[in-house]
């Protein structure tokens, strides 16, 4: 049974914090080769769902550097999945600037319109949002700090869960005969 689960903003933000200035050794490092940038808020976001998807392509997942999905560490399929799940994991829907929070996603793109950097907000101030990211590390730096053309904001809706038919908590029996709501 699929059921839907509060995504933790909190774990999310306070692993950025922790990690957003060094790295996680559980993970490797992209920041030479491609850049680190989406595994990173990859990371922020597990740490906040502890849920990931093993499907085969399209899901979201780390297992090693080699046994990895592409939207572990892909702008563009981070955005595909978080947007498009329908199963395990978390799910997102893009969202107006002013409506988003702690954990949420915010993804930059440059005058061609690609889409090259995704950052977590783990803050605000007078200026806007508060960002964590890697690649070019920053911890709580401000976006309108950043130099791009566009941008997109994710929100983290929720965590979807699959939880085994047996462990479904049912009120039925003792609902029906009178004992106990």
């Amino acid at each position: 049974m699929l059921v839907t689960m509060e995504y933790s903003r909190e774990q999310a933000v306070e692993y950025a914090r922790r990690w957003a200035l060094r790295r996680n050794p559980l993970f490797e490092n992209y920041a030479g080769i491609g850049g680190d940038c989406t595994n990173f808020v990859s990371q922020s976001i597990y740490a906040g769902s502890c849920v990931m998807n093993y499907t085969d392509t399209f899901g979201w997942y780390y297992i090693s550097p080699a046994d990895r999905a592409p939207a572990w560490t892909g702008v563009q399929f981070l955005y595909n999945f978080l947007t498009s799940n329908e199963g395990v994991g978390p799910f997102a829907s893009d969202t107006d600037p002013g409506l988003l929070e702690l954990g949420d996603v915010v993804q930059l793109a440059n005058e061609e319109g690609v889409f090259y950097h995704s950052l977590l907000v783990t803050g605000f101030d007078e200026t806007g949002y508060l960002i964590s990211a890697h690649s070019n590390d920053a911890i709580d730096r401000p976006l309108s700090s950043y130099t791009y053309a566009d941008a997109r904001f994710l929100h983290i809706e929720g965590v979807r869960m699959q939880i085994p038919e047996r462990y479904r908590p049912s009120c039925f029996a003792d609902f029906i005969s009178g004992r106990r709501i």
